[in-house]
């Protein structure tokens, strides 16, 4: 019995140990260096499910390219079924972005379900290249792409010089301006290092990144902001400052999924040891449920509300050795930081409202800002420093056409004086976008279908009115909303809402940007037939203009 109990113990004692490992690694970052500064991975199996190929040769602008005579013949079979390429294209596809100091490359990584009918498609879209073989991987280089495969993976690199910023400006001679010779890399020898990657080399083992990629979603995106500006001349001529403590250890993650109706994605931002503190300490709690109940307009075509905590403004100007700059401007126009900080409460919103046209301006909207007041007289500075930096003829020196208006509670300002004052004494309206934003730090509703409705008359050109129609009958709202702090980042929840509610957002994506796609090409041969019967006309003109004798 004893014996039996200890192989129980020991059996569930292995389970836990490979659940855990099986939670901080992933087979998908195999492939990629730690340090890339953007992944996308594809999830082929979802995609597919929620759009066969079927469909996609359904769209306009694929029925236009296989009807294209400049496309070969072979390509066109890769068109019909992509299976004819050797490409798994249901199993996962991974797009990378390397930073180093040659600048950069893409590389594109997938599997390979025949490896004979990938050879035939690297040859044949790299007509003319250099073809080799090494320790069991083939090659086609040509130019600045190099494909290779083995019998089970394929991996293209494609090398991007000009990637690295500093390293494009360092090419110029500082007399004459003269570009410097560039130093291309040997993709071969690339595509060789990613297939022999060691494993505490590349993403496999990163647990941010194996967590992206053990959440459900249909696209995974990853951006590690550290990377992604090395190099950058902008970072470089503010190292007096510690502008690099923003991104350092920053990394953002993020997860898409295709549903019925809508497009949800949901985010996370992590950062180094010292930002993460002040998120963890700053963020906020939720937005003012009573200040957006007192936007007094319900015609709103977008809306902004954040919570925040004051204190954090001045703790993460210290970190970035930012506050005597800050300090210096602000005391420039008459305050402080201090008095910024004690001003504001914490809750600000924007709100763009009442679309309509005015005769004289064309199309116009009702702008209104508005934050909550902490300390009084520490507004009171803010508000003289206002007028002091737009001139004494208004709110921002814009001849009075800015309004603005407070009570003890709240300061509005806008475009629309009426709007300001209703928004102070007003009850508001409880809109219904509110309950779908609130509860978060920060909250943000677009109603496309108001936009939409408010622009209708202003298009006149019949190609554009059809590519206006399709938007309107695609896009209905957006609501997004995050802020949190958990689990060591901030979380962000997106949701684009279509008009369809019933059928998979990802085939109608495929239906709509391939109508727009061959409407835009409509209206591109318009516009240049146009040019070319002006020229014509002007050409016209000047041949027949009298010719005048003295």
């Amino acid at each position: 019995m004893q014996t039996r109990f200890s192989s129980i113990l020991i059996a569930i004692a292995a389970i836990l140990i490979f659940a855990s490992c099986s939670k901080s690694s992933n087979k998908q970052g195999v492939y990629i260096p730690k340090d890339a500064a953007v992944v996308v991975h594809l999830n082929g199996e979802s995609l597919n499910a929620k759009l066969p190929w079927e469909e996609i040769k359904k769209s306009e602008l694929f029925k236009e390219a296989s009807a294209d005579s400049n496309v070969s013949a072979y390509l066109k079979t890769a068109l019909d079924n992509p299976e004819n390429t050797g490409i798994d294209i249901k199993n996962d596809l991974i797009i990378f972005i390397k930073k180093d100091s040659l600048g950069g490359y893409v590389s594109i990584v997938g599997t390979l379900k025949d490896a004979a009918k990938f050879k035939q498609f690297a040859t044949e879209t790299s007509k003319g290249g250099t073809p080799s073989e090494k320790d069991g991987i083939s090659y086609v280089a040509k130019d600045k792409v190099t494909t290779s495969w083995n019998k089970d993976k394929f991996i293209v690199v494609i090398d991007a010089p000009e990637m690295n910023e500093m390293d494009r400006h360092s090419r110029f001679d500082d007399f004459d301006s003269v570009p410097k010779p560039v130093t291309y890399r040997d993709g071969t020898i690339a595509a060789a290092q990613l297939y022999n990657l060691k494993e505490d080399a590349s993403l496999a083992k990163d647990e941010k990144f194996s967590e992206l990629m053990n959440t459900k979603g249909d696209v995974h995106f990853w951006l590690n902001g550290e990377a992604f500006n090395k190099g950058s001349s902008a970072l470089a001529s503010l190292s007096m400052m510690n502008i690099s403590k923003l991104t350092e250890g920053a990394i953002t993650t993020a997860t898409a999924s295709f549903e019925n109706g809508q497009i949800v994605a949901d985010i996370k931002s992590y950062s180094g040891k010292e930002m993460t503190a002040l998120w963890k300490k700053y963020s906020g709690s939720s937005i003012s449920s009573d200040m957006a109940r007192k936007v007094p307009s319900k015609d709103v075509a977008a809306f902004f509300a954040m919570n925040f905590k004051p204190e954090g403004i001045r703790e993460f100007l210290k970190l970035a050795g930012l506050e005597g700059f800050a300090n210096m401007g602000a005391g420039y126009v008459g305050f402080t930081v201090d008095d910024f900080i004690k001003a504001n409460k914490g809750d600000i919103l924007f709100v763009v409202s009442d679309l309509k046209r005015d005769s004289a301006k064309g199309k116009d909207a009702s702008f209104l800002f508005a934050t909550s007041i902490g300390d009084k007289a520490a507004f009171a500075k803010l508000i003289e420093a206002g007028k002091k930096a737009g001139g004494e003829s208004g709110m921002g020196g814009l001849d009075n056409k800015i309004s603005y208006n407070s009570n003890d509670n709240y300061f509005a300002i806008g475009n629309n004086k009426d709007a300001v004052d209703k928004y102070i004494t007003g009850p508001g309206t409880s809109p219904d976008y509110l309950s779908k934003i609130s509860g978060s730090p920060v909250g943000t509703y677009v109603n496309f279908q108001y936009i939409f409705g408010a622009m209708k008359d202003d298009v006149k050109d019949s190609i554009e009115n059809e590519i206006f129609v399709a938007s309107a009958k695609m896009w209905d709202n957006a609501i997004a909303k995050g802020g949190d702090f958990s689990d060591g980042g901030l979380k962000q929840h997106i949701e684009i809402n279509l008009l369809d509610k019933g059928t998979n957002s990802l085939k109608q994506l495929n239906d709509y940007l391939g109508k727009i796609a061959v409407l835009n090409k409509l209206q591109k041969e318009k516009q240049r037939r146009q040019w070319e019967s002006w020229d014509n006309d002007a050409t016209a003109d000047t041949t027949m203009a009298p010719v005048i004798s003295h």
